[in-house]
């Protein structure tokens, strides 16, 4: 194997999770399947299927739910960190758990945020 080539999320809201994507982080659409519902999107690296879920669906919940306890983004710099964050934390469609923080010490930092559909992402910069 020679490692991922996408990984499919299923999201309540593609339209607020597809913006955290493309619009706060300057991803691309990659494919939109209407009929599913699904919107492929990628920066090029990385490329993410969010799918619609249905009426009723019941938000993850990290501690009690078996799937994806969350998505860990690697960042090319710790500038790229700051920046995302920025953008990120100007956005009232998402909520910042905490903001780029030393991880175990440094000299690497992160920072988690919860996009529009309740998924976890984390952004980690590590100098090589």
């Amino acid at each position: 194997m020679k490692g991922i080539h996408h990984l499919g999320l299923a999201v309540s809201d593609l339209a607020g999770s597809s913006s955290f994507f493309c619009d706060l982080l300057g991803w691309n659409k990659v494919r939109k399947i209407d009929d599913y519902p699904a919107i492929f999107v990628s920066n090029g690296r990385i490329m993410f299927t969010l799918w619609q879920t249905g009426d009723g669906s019941t938000p993850f919940d990290r501690n009690r739910s078996i799937g994806l306890h969350h998505a860990a983004l690697k960042m090319d710099s710790k500038e790229e960190l700051m920046k995302s964050y920025k953008n990120i934390e100007k956005s009232d469609l998402v909520h910042v758990k905490f903001s780029p923080e030393p991880l175990r010490g440094g000299p690497a930092q992160h920072m988690i945020c919860i996009e529009p559909s309740g998924i976890r992402v984390e952004f980690i910069w590590a100098p090589e």
